[in-house]
């Protein structure tokens, strides 16, 4: 049934824009989790594998590249798996307990969390925490998708997905802008963790003062009196292959972006930190000449390798909801597969992060691979009827890090294979894209007035 056809409550324009900036803010600082233990990682497991060996009076305190890289790939698979469980249990609880509700709840999850990463001792500690926190940020999309999308009109909904697109990109720039302005250092790492707290105020906010889904509120009956729970009903007909094809559709960017495009800043923390080792190395009659026949080892390159894939993620994500309205729903879709996959071979085929050319590719990259999320929140609401739709988007966009999760720890034993090659690795993960060119073409057609009730 369309929205056209159901007389619904309405909410006033004050309390449209109110939803707006809450979703906005709340997924705004999930991006800005997502890039933190990016941008921390090689100092936070250099630190604490140096104060776990002078604890164990080791003879030397030094980590490997191979140790540095599966720490990494490790955590991205922590965030992924509990973002993933998150997305599932915090998109249930939209529908059953409201969105606003879980909104904010999952905001106190991934804030609060954060907070306690400060006293970790140890990587495995550190891992359960972030874990843990991943749970917030899983539960944060459903919401803040279904919220939006049931608060504002059709007309307005292909702008306002890529707004809510845009915000954790909006995120993580600000994370490499503040790593960019703050050392991130072995020795000083952890201020990090209290600037992660810092959402709570949004999270208590969103309990208290942001108003409920008026369509929720008007289904809540139906739902009440319904004789099978949501996750049931969307693994049944009929609505079980509109579940799996959102699956499919969430999976392909999700394990495009944790699997390929995330390892561009680790990639460039790496080449840094060789510069430096040789540059420390280097005897006083080379030096002169390493200066001149290369450049300086900058320990900052991470923080600009992050705000240019995710200044040029802000821009690609804004794009994603007004192009599938002037293109289509799937013929948008395919040409971001194309086009990632383009992006993708060219910075890890033909390019390295001392390339003078690599932080422009690094900002294309970042537009192109992240218009998807901009497509998301338009397309996923439009799949499922209110009843069940944060837990529709939340299963569909979220179970696909169980899948990237998955592909992460693979690429861990990739690193071993290809001895650490960030390029190889980033050449054979971006073949997902490919698959998303395929995957599109069964996709059902939804368009501005698909949202059912």
């Amino acid at each position: 049934m369309s929205e056209s056809s159901v007389s619904l409550p309405e909410l006033t324009l004050g309390q449209r824009l109110t939803v707006l900036v809450a979703a906005f803010l709340g997924w705004m600082f999930a991006g800005l989790q997502i890039a933190l233990f990016v941008l921390i990682h090689r100092s936070a497991m250099t630190s604490l594998h140096q104060s776990s060996a002078q604890l164990a009076n080791a003879a030397s305190t030094a980590i490997s590249e191979q140790v540095i890289t599966q720490w990494f790939a490790w955590f991205q698979a922590a965030f992924l798996f509990g973002a993933a469980a998150g997305g599932w249990v915090f998109g249930v609880l939209g529908d059953r307990l409201g969105r606003t509700r879980s909104l904010g709840l999952s905001i106190l999850c991934y804030s609060l969390v954060t907070g306690l990463c400060y006293f970790a001792r140890t990587p495995g500690e550190l891992l359960i925490l972030r874990f843990l926190a991943c749970f917030g940020i899983g539960g944060t999309w459903p919401n803040t998708v279904a919220l939006v999308a049931e608060a504002w009109p059709a007309a307005s909904r292909p702008l306002l997905a890529g707004v809510l697109g845009t915000a954790a990109n909006v995120g993580q720039v600000a994370m490499g802008g503040i790593g960019l302005s703050f050392d991130v250092v072995p020795d000083s790492w952890r201020w990090t963790f209290l600037v992660g707290a810092l959402p709570a105020v949004i999270g208590l906010w969103c309990l208290i003062a942001v108003p409920e889904s008026a369509r929720w509120q008007a289904s809540r009956s139906r739902r009440l009196s319904a004789q099978q729970g949501p996750v049931r009903e969307l693994f049944r007909p009929p609505l079980r292959y509109r579940t799996m094809i959102g699956i499919l559709l969430g999976t392909i960017p999700v394990v495009g972006t944790a699997a390929n495009a995330q390892w561009i800043v680790p990639w460039s923390d790496q080449v840094q930190m060789q510069q430096r080792s040789a540059d420390k190395t280097a005897t006083a009659d080379a030096i002169f000449q390493q200066q001149n026949a290369r450049p300086k080892a900058d320990p900052k390159s991470k923080a600009r390798t992050m705000m240019s894939r995710s200044g040029g993620a802000v821009i690609g994500s804004l794009l994603g909801g007004i192009l599938a309205s002037f293109l289509g729903r799937r013929t948008t879709y395919f040409l971001i597969s194309l086009l990632a996959l383009c992006a993708s071979s060219w910075i890890f085929g033909w390019l390295t992060p001392s390339d003078p050319r690599f932080l422009w590719a690094s900002f294309g990259f970042g537009l192109v691979g992240v218009i998807y999320f901009g497509w998301l929140p338009l397309y996923l609401p439009e799949l499922f009827p209110t009843h069940v739709r944060a837990s529709g988007t939340g299963i569909s966009f979220n179970s696909g890090r169980t899948v990237a999760a998955l592909v992460v720890l693979g690429t861990g034993l990739l690193v071993k294979q290809f001895g650490g090659d960030y390029a190889r690795i980033g050449l054979w993960t971006g073949l997902i894209y490919v698959v998303g060119m395929v995957v599109i073409l069964f996709a059902p057609r939804t368009d501005a007035d698909s949202l059912r009730d």
